[in-house]
C-alpha cells in the first residue's frame, strides 16, 4: 500500500484551534469482518490490533473528568473487541451518549445474533455505513453479498425501533462517494435514500450523513496507483470553503487509539500526525486528565481539506445543509 503521508504533510490549510471537549472518538481496533476500499484504517479480518480494558477504563475516568457528552466508538469493526459490550454497558451507566459506528453486516455474523438487542437495550446510537442504496454499487465498493446483508442488518434493526419516529432510538446512515469526487448535496441525496430504500425494501433511518474520502490510507493509496491523487487534491482545494472551518469536527472532538494514544482526529491518528503538531511522542490518554485542551492548535495537513470542501464533511455529515456542492456524482448512479 502507497503512503500518501510525504504528499499531504507540506500544506497551507488555515490554521485552527479546539474549543471545549465535547466528544471522545475512541478507535476499538483494527479487526473487521469487511475490508472496505475507502476504509481510512485499512481494517480487515486479518488485523488484530485491539484496545485493552484498561485503556478502555481510562476513556470513562478522562470523560468523567473532562465533563464529556458523547463516546463515539469506532474501528474496524468496534463491536468484534471482546470489551465491547462491557464499556458500553459502563459508559451508559455514568450518562454518556454513546455511539455505534456499525457496518450492518456485522450484525449477521455468527456470534454476535445478540448484538443488535444489546444496542437497543442500551439505547445506543447508530451510525452504519451504506455508501448506496443500489446493490451493485455497495457490493463493489465492499465486497460481494455486502448489500443483501446490510439489508438484513437495518431490518433487524428497524424491528428494534431502530430508524422509527418517536422511538428514541437513532439509526443514521453514512455515505461515501464511490471514487474521487465530493458527495452531492446531502439534504437532496437523503431524500433519495430514504425514497429509494423504503420503496425497494421497507426500511428506514432517521439521517443520512454524506462524507468525503479521505487521501489516506486505502483510499490514497489508490489514487496514487490510478494517477488521479494529485487531481483529487486540486478538487478538494478548489472546492475549500472558509466558513466551514467553524464547523470541522476536530475542534470539540479528541480521537484515541486503540493503543490509549491520543490524536487530533481520526484521520490524523491514521497519518500519525502529533496532537496540535507538538513533540514527536503521542501522549497518552492517561497524561492528559487534567488539561483543558481549549484554545489549544490543531495540527493539519493537506488532507484537512477533505473536511472544508463544498458541503464540507465531518463525523455528523455535511457542514452546510441544504447546499450543493456541484461536484458530487449524479444521484441517479447512487
Amino acid at each position: 500500500m502507497r503512503d500518501t503521508f510525504p504528499l499531504l504533510v507540506k500544506t497551507d490549510f488555515p490554521a485552527i484551534r479546539r474549543r471545549r471537549l465535547e466528544i471522545l472518538q475512541a478507535n476499538l481496533g483494527y479487526r473487521c469482518n469487511q475490508s472496505c476500499l475507502h476504509c481510512h484504517v485499512a481494517a480487515g479480518p486479518k488485523r488484530t490490533e485491539e484496545m485493552s480494558w484498561a485503556t478502555m477504563e481510562t476513556l470513562l475516568a478522562f470523560a468523567q473528568r473532562q465533563g464529556i457528552q458523547t463516546l463515539d466508538l469506532t474501528g474496524g469493526a468496534p463491536e468484534m473487541n471482546p470489551h465491547f459490550r462491557r464499556l458500553v454497558q459502563a459508559a451508559r451507566a455514568i450518562g454518556l451518549r454513546v455511539i455505534d459506528r456499525c457496518n450492518l453486516t456485522i450484525l449477521s455474523e455468527a456470534g454476535y445474533e445478540t448484538l443488535a438487542d444489546f444496542l437497543a437495550e442500551q439505547n445506543v446510537e447508530i451510525t452504519a455505513s451504506l455508501p448506496c442504496y443500489l446493490e451493485e454499487n455497495v457490493n463493489r465498493q465492499r465486497g460481494d453479498g455486502v448489500f443483501q446483508a446490510s439489508l438484513e442488518g437495518l431490518r433487524q434493526l428497524n424491528a428494534l425501533g431502530y430508524g422509527l419516529p418517536g422511538s428514541g432510538r437513532i439509526l443514521n446512515l453514512v455515505y461515501n462517494p464511490l471514487g474521487p469526487s465530493l458527495p452531492p448535496d446531502q439534504t437532496a441525496l437523503e431524500k433519495a435514500y430514504k425514497e429509494q430504500l423504503a420503496t425497494r425494501y421497507g426500511v428506514v433511518f432517521n439521517q443520512l450523513f454524506a462524507l468525503a474520502n479521505m487521501p489516506i490510507q486505502r483510499f490514497g493509496s489508490q489514487l496514487v496507483t490510478r494517477h488521479e491523487f494529485h487531481d483529487y487534491m486540486k478538487l478538494l482545494k478548489s472546492a475549500h470553503k472558509p466558513e466551514n472551518l467553524d464547523g470541522v469536527m476536530c475542534k470539540t472532538l479528541l480521537s484515541v487509539s486503540w493503543q490509549g494514544e491520543v490524536f487530533d482526529c481520526d484521520f490524523n491518528q491514521m497519518l500519525g500526525l502529533t496532537l496540535g503538531g507538538g513533540p514527536a511522542r503521542h501522549p497518552q490518554l492517561s497524561e492528559l486528565m487534567d488539561i483543558d485542551l481549549a484554545s489549544h492548535p490543531i495540527r493539519t495537513a493537506d488532507h484537512c481539506y477533505g473536511c472544508t470542501a463544498g458541503q464540507g464533511s465531518s463525523c455528523g455529515g455535511a457542514l452546510v445543509a441544504g447546499e450543493a456542492t456541484g461536484q458530487g456524482q449524479s444521484l441517479a448512479t447512487h
